[in-house]
């Protein structure tokens, strides 16, 4: 009975998260966790980020960094960038879901709701037991704007106009995300 309520809440959670999509290109609002952001540092140079949701793959989010990062320079009056630093984090959460045995002090009652039966090869979490892991990932840049004379001189340099014109165009944001 119990493996049959919990492999219906898996399904429900299976469902739940069918309807989550990657992150919408967008820029990140207040309270949101998803999106782009970037700042102005210097007259040239700009931090820019990527966060994406546990559906946005790391690509991805690299993608809409280098995205980012080409609008930002264009915005500017600049024709090229380059990487002053880079990095992409991937945050990773573990979820246990299921019916894992109790475990704790064994004192009786009144010393606490938990127990512990040793055994060995006692497995404390049980046969009934999924664990979930879902990752997320942050790509995050500073860089550098340079003018078409700055970039001839430049070998890092980045065009703008062909980032742009090489990415794929992200799909529009949906209404609610």
């Amino acid at each position: 009975m119990a493996a049959l309520k919990w492999g219906a809440v898996g399904l429900g959670l299976l469902a739940l998260t069918a309807c989550v999509g990657p992150a919408p290109y967008a820029p990140r609002q207040a309270g949101q966790a998803t999106g782009y952001t970037d700042r102005q540092l210097a007259p040239n140079r700009y931090r820019v980020t990527f966060t994406g949701n546990s559906a946005t793959s790391r690509e991805e989010v690299e993608d809409y960094l280098l995205r980012r990062a080409a609008e930002v320079t264009l915005a500017a009056g600049y024709s090229h960038f380059v990487f002053d630093s880079r990095d992409t984090m991937a945050r990773t959460q573990y979820d246990v879901l299921g019916n894992p045995r109790p475990f704790g002090p064994a004192f009786g009652p009144g010393f606490g709701f938990w127990r512990f039966h040793p055994r060995w090869g006692y497995d404390p979490f049980g046969p009934d037991v999924d664990i979930i892991t879902t990752t997320q990932y942050q790509a995050y840049a500073e860089i550098v704007l340079l003018s078409d004379a700055d970039a001839a001189k430049e070998p890092r340099a980045v065009d703008a106009r062909a980032v742009l014109a090489h990415l794929p165009v992200p799909p529009p944001a949906q209404p609610g995300r």
